[in-house]
């Protein structure tokens, strides 16, 4: 899995997680740049759910937690009001370093 960094791109931080697209879990990597958030898909023949967030389309980050055991992440929501979920086990590292890029 390789993603291609756009000029003077570089990875902050990058984790494992899932996102749930049309009733389908897509394993991938969350992975936050200086220019943008990226996930990217493991398995190549997931490739259409890749998904791209330049910092100036995010409105709002969103932590949620379902349960005392059940799994912690982010919600993104993008200014065109669609909400990206992604559970992360470093959810708040994730969340301060979004929140301070946009």
């Amino acid at each position: 899995m390789t993603v291609k960094l756009y000029a003077n791109e570089v990875v902050l931080k990058a984790g494992d997680t899932n996102q749930v697209v049309e009733n389908n879990t897509v394993e991938g990597k969350l992975i936050v740049t200086n220019q943008r958030l990226y996930f990217k898909t493991l398995d190549e023949n997931t490739d259409r759910f890749n998904l791209e967030i330049l910092f100036e389309n995010i409105l709002e980050v969103i932590y949620f937690s379902k349960g005392l055991f059940a799994p912690k992440g982010l919600n993104v929501v993008t200014r065109d009001g669609k909400s990206h979920s992604f559970p992360l086990k470093q959810r708040d590292e994730f969340g301060q370093l979004i929140n301070k890029m946009y």
